[in-house]
């Protein structure tokens, strides 16, 4: 069961998936890097549901999803230092820049959602929400012709059980393309899943 879930970042992406978790009932503590006097605006926005919190607060969530710039993912990490017993959703994208995004992190033969595991020692990753823009992640995943896919990858099975129920509640569906090394792979830039929109037929 979920009752919170903590928002460590608060673009498009944070904020698409805090309205979805909100709406779905559950407490979202929302975060970024300037704390949460910055905040007050978009939580008003958000609805009830919603919480500016700090990095730390965000972090002891029941499930913690970090939509952050991936050069920025080592700072979230050492802020925490020990991340054990957290499952963590993964939204980035190996982006060599950010304000705008641009270029590419050369992980020489490391996929990014491995890169960013390392980045947050004893954390389960589940990678997530990256192979899509926010505007797809946003909007209702209910239409005429099916609901949206969201692909997602994993080494856990309970960590990915665990995110899969929850965002199927949501109205997604969720489609599990293996581990962090072979689905990471495929959902990463350039990735053949990358910026893929599929509806599944129910």
């Amino acid at each position: 069961m979920v009752a919170t879930v903590g928002m460590i970042g608060a673009g498009p992406i944070g904020r698409a998936v805090a309205a979805h978790a909100a709406a779905a009932g559950q407490r979202v503590l929302i975060s970024n890097s300037r704390g949460p006097e910055s905040l007050s605006g978009l939580v008003a926005e958000l609805g009830d549901n919603v919480f500016a919190a700090t990095i730390e607060e965000a972090a002891n969530a029941d499930l913690v999803v970090l939509a952050v710039p991936f050069v920025r993912a080592h700072e979230v990490g050492e802020r925490i230092g020990d991340w054990t017993g957290r499952i963590v959703v993964d939204t980035t994208n190996a982006f060599a820049e950010y304000a705008p995004y641009g270029g590419r992190v050369d992980l020489e033969d490391e996929t990014a959602s491995e890169f960013i595991a390392r980045q947050l020692p004893g954390a389960t990753i589940v990678k997530a929400f990256n192979a899509m823009y926010g505007d797809y992640v946003a909007a209702s995943p209910r239409h005429k012709a099916g609901r949206q896919v969201v692909f997602y990858a994993g080494d856990d099975h309970s960590a990915n059980k665990f995110f899969a129920e929850l965002i199927e509640g949501w109205g997604f569906a969720p489609v599990f393309v293996g581990g962090l090394r072979a689905g990471g792979e495929l959902m990463q830039l350039d990735g053949h899943l990358n910026l893929l929109h599929v509806l599944k037929q129910d």
